[in-house]
């Protein structure tokens, strides 16, 4: 039988204070915390059913630590600040390395073991039904930045069932879960082999053997230029969103309103064979990528996320450009410059200007874009197909984990049928 009960009374703990405990945001430095040394967890060591030790900041020795914030196996953390993506999300902890410490953005919490499975927590709180009701309880003034509140959480009803059925639900769960996991890595690892292989293409071409190496600056036939930063309107004059950059060509339909008039944004009017970098991105792969604007554009601006090139086209064609500009030997240049504040990789324009090209002639820059439009193709096509076998897995996901508290889940063969057609329902 199935008793639904609020998270307040699962867990232990005398007071609610006790019961959900909330970490320390001191000022800390950049890298990870060395063994033996304190570190303090980042958010992003908290992923969806996952904990990333390595993902925290060392805890200056100035500062003294706070044991009782220590992190231990057993304990289940939840995000409770951030963006409306990143706020919410559960994690169990099975193991982890000594000394480190809550984050003021998380919750700790255990349940009363003689009433629920911590692993059987984990995923209902994982559970579509349990993330919806989740995210109807953040609070905050934009989805940048958002918060889960203490009474709010607790207040969250959960389903209690007898510990014997919770085990087996776990047990059949993890099965399947882990299935789905080996699947997911397996199309990750294409994924990122065929990220490095139009590079890979490229920096292999015979047309740039010998060819002389120009820095940027030289090629420009203006200064770099970033973008305005403005809110979103529901009456103003269109500006590109960053998802505009995809597979280095720009989207011109990933566009918002901007709260501005088109006079204010005729000095970041984009035009045909504009080439845009990606000024900023959590991720150290993504940012600085290049994009081509491959089409005459009706008027529409640019946002501050985005810095434009305009080269000379006597010396370097844009698509070629952008093919140089996202090869690997340009990419370790953009990696060693790039700087992190906040999670943030960002790059400057000082920087950016001072990369150096491999530059042919335009004949043998024509050539090697002729010849490599088929295969990007082909990859293009195949990275497609990879991104919708991971947008299958999450389906897959959010439907084994809704059928393991719905009652659907019993570990029978038909269980695959049942998930796959609540999978395909989802789409």
């Amino acid at each position: 039988m199935i008793a639904w009960m609020p998270l307040g009374e699962v867990l232990v703990g005398r007071t609610s204070r006790e019961k959900l405990e909330q970490g320390w945001s001191p000022q800390c430095e950049a890298q990870p915390a060395e063994d033996g040394h304190w570190g303090v967890l980042k958010t992003t060591a908290i992923q969806p059913g996952k904990f990333l030790e390595w993902e925290n900041k060392n805890l200056p020795d100035k500062l003294k630590p706070r044991p009782q914030r220590e992190v231990q196996p057993g304990d289940l953390l939840l995000t409770c600040a951030g963006p409306r993506a990143r706020c919410g999300v559960p994690t169990y902890v099975p193991a982890t390395r000594d000394k480190l410490i809550l984050s003021g953005k998380m919750y700790r919490f255990r349940p009363d073991t003689e009433i629920m499975d911590p692993r059987f927590l984990q995923y209902y709180l994982l559970s579509p039904d349990a993330q919806r009701a989740i995210d109807g309880m953040k609070t905050g003034i934009n989805e940048s930045g958002l918060n889960l509140t203490k009474d709010r959480f607790l207040g969250l009803i959960v389903p209690v069932f007898p510990l014997d059925a919770q085990l087996r639900t776990v047990e059949v769960l993890e099965d399947h879960l882990s299935r789905i996991d080996a699947g997911v890595e397996y199309l990750k690892a294409c994924q990122r082999r065929l990220e490095t292989l139009n590079s890979a293409l490229f920096d292999n071409a015979e047309e740039l053997q010998g060819a002389p190496e120009m820095m940027l600056e030289s090629l420009l036939t203006e200064k770099l230029t970033n973008g305005r930063s403005l809110p979103t309107a529901d009456i103003g004059f269109p500006v590109l969103r960053l998802t505009a950059m995809q597979d280095g060509r720009i989207d011109l339909s990933e566009r918002k309103t901007g709260n501005w008039s088109a006079e204010d944004a005729s000095g970041v009017l984009i035009a045909k064979n504009d080439v845009f970098i990606t000024r900023g991105n959590g991720s150290i792969r993504l940012v600085g990528r290049a994009a081509l604007v491959a089409e005459e554009p009706d008027p529409v601006a640019f946002p501050d996320t985005m810095i434009r090139i305009r080269a000379d086209r006597e010396k370097v064609l844009p698509e070629y450009l952008v093919q140089a500009w996202n090869s690997r030997y340009v990419r370790r240049q953009i990696e060693a410059t790039a700087r992190t504040t906040a999670g943030i990789y960002k790059v400057s324009q000082k920087d950016l200007q001072k990369i150096m090209l491999r530059v042919p002639s335009r004949e043998a820059q024509q050539a090697l874009i002729v010849r490599l439009t088929d295969q990007n193709e082909s990859v293009r096509r195949a990275r497609n197909q990879v991104e919708v076998g991971l947008r299958r897995a999450d389906r897959l996901r959010a439907s084994l984990l809704a059928a393991a508290f719905s009652g659907r889940l019993t570990g029978a063969a038909s269980d695959t049928e049942d998930i796959e057609q609540m999978a395909e329902a989802l789409v």
